[in-house]
């Protein structure tokens, strides 16, 4: 059995190629121009605060390790 091919939705689709092409490609430059953009580098991290955090971790690991001897070795 033949089907029948939509000759109007072909021709509407093939006519807004060009304009969905330049919407996309408009976007698409966007994004690329938003993901380039520096963001500092991380400078909102300063050494005592990194330093702080450091003996948190610290504390925590003698923590585990006073908890659960011999099932943190690596820590």
């Amino acid at each position: 059995m033949a089907t029948k091919k939509s000759v109007g939705a072909t021709s509407f689709t093939s006519a807004s190629a060009p304009q969905n092409d330049q919407q996309i490609e408009k976007r698409l430059q966007a994004l690329e121009a938003k993901a380039h953009t520096p963001c500092g580098g991380g400078a909102g991290a300063s050494e005592e605060r990194i330093a702080a955090l450091e003996a948190r971790l610290e504390k925590a690991i003698a923590a585990l390790k006073i908890a659960a001897p011999g099932s943190t070795r690596n820590l």
